[in-house]
């Protein structure tokens, strides 16, 4: 059982360099796989990533979520970037490996590939397919909650979620020092970004997928 995830960067056209945001997503992403096979950005501002542990899935989701989040605007003015994005994680099965992962397939890649044709006209950047029904009704149902606030990241919001996910059980004395703020400023943007509740999403996936994977 593995975990595929499909997305692509909304309104990538608003940036004048794609770099901004496509240079820090091939180094994340090149530190979870190896490009093409495990990994691969297409068509510009589409992209697949292969991960081992179903478990893992949504933490990198959300990693990746952060780095877009965080990507600044060409108006230095704005706290909020102009691009988000949209995944769809699919669990299964592989049952073939090709030579890029364009060219694999199984259950999982089918899951990621037909839950991503849904993400616009379910009106959400974040979805998952799995072989449980059940187990996709109530994890859609949190992450269409956590998309209430997740969307509307701020530039700040991104890198203190991205440096939590980077330094699991870091203290926010800890996170000041590597953001170089202060443990209150910490304190302000942990608040505005939901950060507690989206440890306790990411607790209850870890929680439920072991339950499901196990039977």
């Amino acid at each position: 059982m593995i975990a595929v995830i499909k997305g692509d960067i909304v309104d990538s056209r608003k940036l004048s360099d794609p770099d901004k945001w496509l240079v820090p997503l091939k180094e994340l992403l090149g530190q979870w796989g190896k490009a093409p096979v495990q990994w691969e950005i297409l068509w510009g501002d589409f992209f697949q990533l292969e991960v081992a542990d179903p478990a893992d899935a949504v933490e990198k989701a959300l990693a990746i979520k952060a780095l877009v989040k965080r990507t600044e605007p060409s108006d230095s003015q704005k706290k909020i970037s102009p691009i988000d994005v949209r995944m769809a994680i699919g669990i299964g099965e592989r049952t073939h490996v090709g030579k890029s992962i364009s060219e694999s397939n199984g259950s999982a890649f089918i899951h990621s590939g037909e839950k991503f044709d849904r993400l616009k006209r379910e009106r959400t950047t974040l979805a998952i397919r799995s072989p449980w029904p059940a187990f996709d009704r109530e994890m859609n149902l949190y992450f269409r909650l956590a998309n209430t606030f997740m969307d509307s990241w701020s530039i700040t919001s991104g890198e203190l979620v991205g440096t939590l996910l980077q330094h699991p059980g870091a203290t926010q004395q800890e996170i000041g020092d590597i953001l170089h703020i202060k443990q209150n400023s910490v304190s302000d943007r942990w608040r505005r970004a939901h950060a507690d509740e989206l440890l306790e999403l990411l607790a209850m996936y870890r929680n439920k997928i072991s339950q499901y994977n196990n039977v």
